[in-house]
């Protein structure tokens, strides 16, 4: 796999981290990060939502910001979940800040995506006493499709969002120059929002861009990104770092 060269986008925290489990399989890999994470001002509706948190019997965790930023705000206020509460994570990264923080959570053993998370047995097992709650801890103007299906299901669900993803300032012509220093040959986003912020910081270069083969967390990226015209699109059925080694490894590395 040491033909690859990744441009890495995700936020600078998470870029580090996927680096060095790339660097260790022998990848070399570039960051730009496309997606800023902004904790969002602490409102009286987080802190009732915390202090009533026994109403639920399910909390869904979408990502890993909402999984610390969710345990920093029951740690101001010496929560701690009740005894029996069901909580899921969108993937196995997040789950595992859930569980090195005491929380008994759940997630899919394959498919880092919501459709993953809503096939769980366990979640239909939550939804299964009366007037079943869920909570759900997402950043703002996140996904409905999780809010949405579980409704579908009879549930009540509130959503707490935690923080804004932001694009951060670039200057112009930075995308391009840093595939070209690098001599990249491919892309990776973890999200439909980083896949956006991708194309609008790429601007009148996204014709040679979209060229490059993309990886992508899920089916419904995957889309996005036949939409904006990208050509050669690998759908890694997951955010993780697993996802995308098993992906790179699948696919065929481009010629030199």
């Amino acid at each position: 796999m040491s033909g690859w060269r990744l441009l890495l986008t995700r936020p600078a925290e998470e870029c580090a981290a996927l680096a060095a489990a790339l660097s260790e399989a022998g990848i070399h890999s570039a960051s730009l990060p496309l997606l800023a994470i902004e904790p969002l001002d602490e409102t009286a509706e987080q802190r009732a939502t915390i202090r009533e948190l026994e109403r639920y019997c399910a909390v869904v965790v979408v990502s890993k910001p909402a999984a610390r930023l969710g345990l920093e705000l029951l740690g101001r206020y010496g929560q701690q979940p009740p005894p029996g509460q069901a909580w899921f994570s969108v993937g196995a990264a997040t789950g595992a800040i859930l569980k090195n923080n005491g929380v008994d959570a759940s997630w899919p053993d394959r498919g880092d995506d919501s459709e993953a998370l809503l096939a769980l047995p366990r979640l239909a097992e939550a939804l299964e006493e009366a007037d079943p709650k869920v909570l759900i801890l997402r950043g703002e103007g996140g996904r409905e499709h999780i809010a949405e299906t579980l409704r579908l299901r009879g549930a009540q669900v509130d959503t707490l969002e935690l923080y804004r993803r932001c694009l951060p300032e670039y200057p112009p012509g930075a995308l391009i120059e840093i595939l070209r220093s690098e001599r990249l040959n491919a892309l990776v986003v973890s999200s439909g929002q980083g896949l956006e912020s991708l194309y609008a910081l790429a601007g009148s270069d996204w014709p040679v861009l979209r060229e490059l083969p993309l990886f992508v967390p899920s089916p419904r990226v995957a889309e996005m990104a036949a939409a904006l015209g990208a050509k050669i699109i690998v759908d890694c059925r997951g955010a993780g770092t697993a996802a995308l080694l098993a992906a790179l490894r699948d696919n065929p590395e481009p010629a030199s």
